[in-house]
Order: C-alpha cells, then structure tokens, then sequence
C-alpha cells in the first residue's frame, strides 16, 4: 500500500491480531474528514484491526454507550462538538484507551488531552507506521492493566481471582469461577450446553456431565444474580444454551 499522511482520533483495548493475540482489536475512529477516514480504515484494516467509525461527538458518545471497543482515534475538532467532551464520556463509564489523533498541536491541547486520561496525543499529519506502532503500544499496555471485569454489579479480578456482588466478596467453587469465566471471555455469544462442557471439562478432576454443568449454573446464577428465577447476567436462549451480554 502506498505510503499515506493520515489524521485520527481515539480507540479502545481489544486483543491484538498482528501482535500475537487470538481476538480482533476493535478500533473506533471519531473523526468528521471522510478522506482521512477512508485512507485509515483501509490502512488499519489490512493491518488486521476491526474498525468502526462516527464523525461527531453525539454519535461517539452513542456509539460507546452501546458498544465496546478496544481503543478510540479521536479528533479534537468534530462537526457537532468536540474531542475532549468525547474523551470524558469515555472515561466516566470505560477504561478504553483514548489516542488524540489531531491538527491541534498547541500546549494547552495537548496537555489537556493527555491530563484527562488519554494515552497518546498524535498531530496531524502523521506516518501511518508510526500509527500503527503507537497503537499497538497503548494496546498492549492496556492489556497488561485491564484485570477488573464487570458484569453488571459484578465485578470479577482475573489476575486475583476474587469475585464481589455490590462490593462484597463472594467465593465460588473452582469449577463455578471457571464457568463463570467461560461466560466472560465469550460475552454476547450464545454457548450451547455441548461448548460449555468442553470448556470446563474435567476441572473438577471428574467427568463433568450434562446433569453436573446444570447444577453448576443453578448455583453459579444463586450466587451472582439478584432473582435467580429471572437472571439478568446468565440469560437462557431458548433451544440454543445460554449467554452472558449484548
């Protein structure tokens, strides 16, 4: 591909595809210049990142409120707003990695951006191999944070292995952690009874059967749901098996 001067805005954590990573990093780009979007989203894409883009700030705000991403490109000057009020919806409600990809190169932008929580500030024009570099960078230093999941008032701390409901402790069986984990790693996606056996087969040190992976999400969904007669995280599709997320 021919070498391109690109402008960007902001993106999110996701697992990176080039770098060594099983999952798609998913990129959302917050920029109001088609060209610059054009050129960027076919440069990213070939690199093997997914991306998605909006070209003001209702939209992006929209957008993140619905949608999780890996990392957010964005502009300072959007068609509806701005760049900065982007930047603090984003890190009110996620921990999405922000890089300022942007024309504004004066001191007070960019300590501003950098002050509230980006990780990156970027001025226009740029090399997209510089991009990519710092990119997959922030990626990666996201990842090594990100330990703390939340499922709705659920929070999960992979790396210590302690589950809370509304800030309290709650301790599950080592098979039920790792059902629980199932359901988190694969968030939005339906998983039949048969994927969920061949996940946590044979943790307990036994053969888990179907009747076994029932007792487990009855109790699993005691433990964590606040009416377990109708769960709010663990949802059954009828006929398919059962999903966690949107």
């Amino acid at each position: 591909m021919p070498s391109l001067i690109l402008y960007v805005i902001v993106v999110e954590k996701t697992n990176l595809n080039k770098a060594g990573d099983k999952d798609m990093a998913k990129i959302l780009i917050v920029e109001d210049d088609k060209n610059i979007v054009t050129n960027l989203t076919e440069y990213l894409s070939s690199e093997g990142f997914e991306v998605e883009w909006v070209a003001g700030q209702a939209e992006a705000i929209e957008k993140i409120s619905q949608n999780k991403y890996n990392l957010i490109l964005l502009d300072i000057s959007l068609r509806d707003g701005n760049g900065f009020a982007v930047c603090a919806a984003v890190k009110e409600t996620t921990d999405t990695p922000v890089i300022f990809l942007t024309a504004s190169d004066d001191e007070y932008s960019v300590v501003t951006g950098l002050d509230m929580g980006a990780y990156d500030y970027i001025v226009k024009p740029f090399r997209p191999r510089e991009l990519l570099s710092r990119i997959r960078n922030v990626l990666r230093r996201n990842e090594k944070n990100v330990s703390l999941i939340k499922l709705d008032n659920i929070c999960v701390d992979t790396v210590k292995a302690i589950v809370s409901k509304n800030g309290e402790e709650i301790f599950l069986s080592a098979l039920e952690y790792k059902l629980l984990l199932v359901f988190i790693n694969n968030k939005g996606i339906v998983l039949s009874r048969n994927r969920l056996l061949e996940e946590i087969w044979n943790i307990a040190g036994e053969f888990v059967n179907d009747n076994t992976l029932t007792v487990y999400i009855k109790r699993l969904r005691e433990k964590i749901e606040d009416d377990p007669q109708n769960p709010r995280i663990i949802k059954t599709v009828r006929g398919l098996g059962y999903k966690v997320g949107e």
